[in-house]
C-alpha cells in the first residue's frame, strides 16, 4: 500500500512539473528567437534541426482521420496546442515538424496508387492518420529553426524549363516538373472576353490559399466534380489545396495547383496556371504558406551547379516573335474566390 502511495505522488508531482514548464514556456513565448543558426553558417548549411530536442508534447491519434476531414483535425490541434507552445503554432509548423505526414498525403497521388494496383475513385475517404499514430509538438529550438527556413524559402518558376523550384536560401531543395499556359489567346466565359493564356512572368508572393476548391470550366463557367485520367479511368476531383501568388502586386487568377492528368506536365497546357503532379502539390503547399515569395521567369538558358549551360525551347516567342507575357496588355481575370477555373 506504501509502494502505491509512493508511486502515486510520483505521479502527481510529474503532472505538476510538466504543467509548471508549460506555463513557463508559455510566459518566455515573445522571447523565442527567429533563428538559431549560430553566426557565421552559410545560409546553405542551415537545413538541419536542432539534434535530440524532446517535443513539447506527444499527439496520440485517437481515429481515423482521412482526407475529408484532415483540416478539419489539424485546425482542431491547432487550436488547442497553440496556447502551449512558446511559438505561434500553426498547421504548417506543426506538418513541418512531422515530415512523415507529407510523404503519407503524397502517396494518396492517384497514380502513385494505381502503381501499386489500387484504384481510388474518391481521394477523400483515404485515411491519411490512424489510430496509434503520433504527432511530435516541436520544442522551442526546432519550432525556431522550422520558422527560419520556412521565412527563408521561395518558389522559383522557369516557364521554357517547366519546373518549379523550392528553394531554401541558396539551396535547391526540389525540383518539379510543371505544366504552364498555353501559348494562345481564348474567350473565356467566366472572364467575360478573350484571355492571353500564357503564364505571366514577374515577381510576388502566395497571397492566398485554398484547401478546398470548387471546380468550373473556365471556357463556359460550368461546375464540374469528376475528371478524366491519363489512362482513361473517371474519378472524383481530389481535395488537394491550391496556392495563389500575387505578381507584381496584382491579382493575375493565375493559381499553382494539380494536375489530374500529369501526362500535360513538360508541355504549356493550362489556362494560365502552374500544374504540379497530385503528389508534388501536397509537398509545394506545405513548403510555400502565405507569405512566401514567388519568382516566375523566362530564362532560355540556365547553368547547372556543374557548370554545365541548358538550352530550353522558346515556347511563348519561337514562330510568333511576341515577347514573353507581362501583365501589359492582358485581360486580368476577376478574383474567383473559392473557385479553380483551370482545366483538370
Amino acid at each position: 500500500m506504501r509502494g502505491k502511495l509512493i508511486v502515486g505522488i510520483a505521479g502527481l508531482a510529474a503532472v505538476i512539473l510538466t504543467a509548471a514548464a508549460l506555463i513557463w514556456l508559455r510566459t518566455r513565448r515573445a522571447e523565442i528567437p527567429v533563428s538559431v543558426a549560430p553566426a557565421g553558417v552559410h545560409p546553405g548549411l542551415r537545413d538541419t534541426l536542432p539534434p535530440a530536442e524532446p517535443p513539447l508534447a506527444l499527439i496520440a491519434v485517437t481515429r481515423p482521420v482521412t482526407i475529408s476531414t484532415y483540416f478539419q483535425y489539424l485546425d482542431g490541434l491547432v487550436r488547442q496546442y497553440d496556447s502551449l507552445a512558446p511559438y505561434p503554432l500553426s498547421e504548417y509548423l506543426l506538418v513541418r515538424a512531422n515530415p512523415w505526414l507529407i510523404d503519407t498525403l503524397e502517396n494518396t497521388d492517384y497514380y502513385r496508387q494505381m502503381a501499386r494496383g489500387v484504384f481510388v475513385y474518391d481521394q477523400r475517404r483515404m485515411t491519411v492518420l490512424k489510430p496509434g499514430d503520433t504527432l511530435r509538438l516541436p520544442g522551442p529550438q526546432t519550432a525556431a529553426a522550422l520558422l527560419d527556413r520556412i521565412a527563408n524559402t521561395r518558389l522559383d518558376v522557369n516557364i521554357p524549363a517547366f519546373q518549379l523550384r523550392i528553394v531554401e536560401y541558396d539551396s535547391v531543395l526540389f525540383t518539379f516538373p510543371v505544366r504552364v499556359g498555353k501559348n494562345e489567346k481564348k474567350y473565356l466565359q467566366m472572364a467575360h472576353g478573350t484571355v492571353d493564356l500564357r503564364t505571366r512572368t514577374g515577381t510576388g508572393e502566395i497571397v492566398r490559399v485554398n484547401r478546398n476548391p470548387a471546380f468550373y470550366k473556365p471556357a463556359t463557367g460550368e461546375r464540374y466534380y469528376y475528371t478524366k485520367r491519363d489512362d482513361g479511368k473517371t474519378t472524383w476531383m481530389p481535395t488537394i489545396p491550391w496556392i495563389e501568388p500575387s505578381i507584381d502586386g496584382r491579382r493575375l487568377g493565375q493559381m499553382i495547383h494539380p494536375t489530374t492528368n500529369p501526362e500535360t506536365l513538360g508541355k504549356a497546357a493550362s489556362h494560365g496556371c502552374i500544374g504540379l503532379k497530385e503528389a508534388d502539390a501536397w509537398r509545394v503547399y506545405y513548403y510555400a504558406p502565405p507569405g512566401t515569395r514567388v519568382i516566375i521567369r523566362y530564362d532560355l538558358t540556365e547553368v547547372t551547379p556543374g557548370g554545365d549551360t541548358l538550352y530550353y525551347k522558346d515556347i511563348y516567342r519561337h514562330q510568333s516573335g511576341k515577347k514573353p507575357a507581362t501583365q501589359a496588355g492582358l485581360l486580368l481575370l476577376p478574383d474567383f474566390g473559392t473557385r479553380c477555373v483551370c482545366d483538370p
